[in-house]
């Protein structure tokens, strides 16, 4: 679950990184604003399996208990 959370924050940063990028060169506006939502949608699945509940827990603490019992 670490590794796919880690995946996720870094292809978040390449896409915000070329988005920019897109902006700036000019011509790929539609394509670069497709980039940071999906940038977008990516940090609210981050944000939701690591923010906690009221009860303490996350959806990542859960996952690891369920996937390696010891």
């Amino acid at each position: 679950m670490d590794l796919a959370l880690s995946l996720l924050v870094l292809t978040v940063v390449a896409l915000v990184l070329g988005a920019i990028a897109l902006l700036r060169r000019g011509g790929y506006r539609r394509q670069a604003v497709l980039m940071l939502v999906l940038a977008a949608v990516m940090i609210a699945n981050i944000v939701i399996w690591t923010l906690p509940t009221p009860e303490g827990t996350s959806l990542t603490r859960e996952a690891r208990k369920q996937a390696a019992p010891r």
